[in-house]
């Protein structure tokens, strides 16, 4: 008798996402705290290095080549003693380290790239793009929490990077997920689509917020879909995650039974809320002339979520 939950495919939905393809041993059961240290000595360690939310990239003869080696970065002046491992590939540690030197100083053969446009323009492998959102993510919260949160007092980096411990009361901080419920209601043949002021000209997307303390996911989509549509939500099924290094999310992708009709907007949140049709989404993804506009990119879990239901009517 096979067991429903598992009834599915090999490859789950989130390993179709962007910044999902990280394939590191992170071996977290074993990091000291000169973990990152010992990672820099050994021969095969590779860099990567960020700075101000871009990743810093080698670019030769038309290769992208997110990796630099402990002499690149040393004459990128990058502060060794920030280092974070982040674990093992094939080929060795890989460690992330704060880029030193400015982006208007690098050479010509290296590029500080956005992470949005790394992604989006696929300029590097997808096992390497999650790497960086494993990078960003953590060197973002660093730069966050270099003082205790309970004295106020200097804390540093311990366990390669996993962990930083306050210098005066020893307090223990852990880097910080903070989850994010992101949803497409539906109802019949249609599904229910916003568009955020900072969107590109003529793009909708799911609706989304941050789950609250003390908020399961499921209740959270019913919140969110609420307060910013008047769409009340009833069942919920969770289909897909993604790391989202902005600075440290991740995404919960859901769907959502609409028990309602009637949209009424948070136009602080919205600039267009509104009703589509199977059909009209369809023609979005085809990218037809006709179509009375766009969704995100295929990489973002918004543009998975919309396609999956598309192209399930299919």
């Amino acid at each position: 008798m096979t067991f429903p939950f598992f009834d599915r495919p090999l490859r789950e939905p989130s390993q179709f996402v962007g910044f999902a393809g990280n394939r590191i041993d992170r071996q977290s059961e074993n990091r000291s705290d000169d973990a990152a240290e010992k990672a820099l000595a050994d021969p095969a360690v590779r860099l990567l290095l960020l700075r101000g939310g871009r990743l810093y990239i080698k670019f030769q003869d038309g290769v992208f080549d997110p990796y630099f080696d402990v002499a690149e970065a040393s004459r990128l002046r990058a502060p060794f003693d920030q280092a974070v491992l982040l674990g093992h590939s094939e080929k060795g540690p890989v460690v992330a380290l704060p880029a030193g030197m400015e982006p208007e100083d690098l050479p010509e053969t290296i590029k500080a790239i956005d992470y949005r446009s790394v992604y989006m323009q696929g300029l590097i492998l997808p096992e390497s793009l999650g790497e960086l959102a494993q990078a960003g993510a953590l060197l973002a919260w660093h730069a966050n929490h270099r003082f205790c949160g309970r004295c106020g007092a200097r804390t540093e980096s311990r366990a390669g990077g996993y962990k930083r411990a306050c210098t005066e009361c020893n307090a223990e901080h852990f880097p910080r997920t903070d989850p994010v419920a992101i949803m497409l209601a539906l109802r019949g043949d249609r599904c229910l689509l916003g568009r955020s002021p900072h969107f590109a000209p003529g793009m909708l997307s799911c609706l989304a917020g941050f789950i609250e303390p003390g908020e399961t996911i499921e209740n959270a989509v019913r919140r969110e879909t609420f307060e910013e549509s008047g769409i009340v939500i009833g069942r919920v099924a969770y289909h897909a995650s993604q790391p989202w290094p902005f600075p440290y999310s991740l995404m919960i992708g859901c769907y959502g039974e609409a028990m309602s009709e009637k949209i009424r907007a948070d136009t602080t949140e919205l600039e267009d809320c509104r009703w589509v049709s199977r059909k009209e989404v369809q023609a979005a993804i085809r990218g037809d002339a006709s179509a009375a506009f766009t969704i995100p990119p295929p990489g973002a879990i918004a543009s998975h979520l919309i396609r999956a239901w598309a192209e399930a009517g299919v």
